[in-house]
């Protein structure tokens, strides 16, 4: 088994990782463009922890310009195995207040303007995204939680929408009649991504607001969304620390298979790839090209 290295995506109000020791600033080239920002680096507890804010430093990219497959280009570059991603999201159930986490583990994708995947024309893939979320993965992180006394919710569809507006009402009730637990704006392509890259992935969906089905309370605002991020900040760095304290030394095979998603999943026979393509798949796909 290969040794673990736990990577972390900081959303809304998660611009750092307090805690992590050791730390060293990296900016890794991907051949995907330009990342988000450079990569911190370091050390929680013995494990080796990767940790890129995703709207950058000073919350610079909407949903829509994050370059989604740069950022996880360098994660697997970095040597990235166990992904994490921390993202706000507003709520359509009474029982999943703001300043409650979610573990969701199913997602559905309502954007339209971002690319979905490494593979295309040259080289094509059709991975499985039955079940995004690594299941091993989302017990450590519950695990982390209850050790901590932060309460978390398992369990949940999260709806990607484009941005960066907030749902108008009928999109809001829509959601809500559909069945969707949260609702955010960035982990959609990142799982599907996360997923071509063959790292396990999670997502701790923090609850900012209730976006603005509930009758009870205003339409979500920048300024709510914000003090509720701050505060499930300190919750957030709580949680991943102790998750980093207790990871194992190796990582652990994923029943979900997304470390080994690409087996079976690429199309085109070795004489018609395009070498140009296959070279800027080299740290996501080089284990299969």
């Amino acid at each position: 088994m290969a040794g673990a290295v736990l990577g972390v995506i900081g959303g809304s109000g998660v611009y750092d990782l307090p805690g992590l020791e050791n730390v060293r600033e990296e900016r890794i080239a991907s051949p995907w463009g330009e990342p988000s920002d450079a990569l911190r680096i370091g050390e929680i507890g013995t494990t080796r922890v990767v940790f890129l804010p995703r709207h950058g430093r000073g919350h610079r990219l909407s949903p829509t310009d994050i370059n989604y497959r740069a950022n996880i280009d360098i994660l697997k570059r970095a040597g990235v195995t166990d992904l994490v991603s921390v993202s706000a999201c507003g709520s359509f159930r009474e029982e999943l207040p703001p300043g409650r986490f979610v573990l969701v583990d199913q997602f559905v994708d309502r954007t339209f303007r971002r690319e979905t995947s490494f593979f295309g024309a040259g080289c094509v893939a059709h991975v499985s995204m039955a079940h995004p979320v690594g299941p091993r993965l989302q017990e450590r992180i519950s695990e982390a939680a209850a050790a901590e006394g932060i309460e978390v919710a398992r369990g949940g569809t999260y709806v990607c929408m484009e941005g960066p507006q907030f749902s108008s009402l009928a999109e809001s009730l829509a959601y809500k009649a559909s069945g969707y637990d949260v609702i955010g704006m960035t982990n959609m392509p990142e799982a599907k991504l996360a997923r071509e890259a063959e790292i396990t992935y999670a997502t701790v969906a923090m609850v900012t607001d209730y976006d603005c089905w509930h009758p009870g309370h205003h339409a979500v605002e920048v300024q709510d969304v914000i003090a509720v991020a701050r505060a499930n900040a300190g919750n957030a760095a709580r949680l991943v620390a102790r998750l980093a304290r207790d990871f194992p030394a190796e990582h652990e095979p994923c029943p979900a298979k997304s470390d080994r998603a690409l087996e079976g999943a690429i199309m085109t026979p070795l004489e018609f790839r395009d070498p140009a393509l296959v070279a800027k798949l080299d740290a996501v796909a080089g284990r299969m090209l």
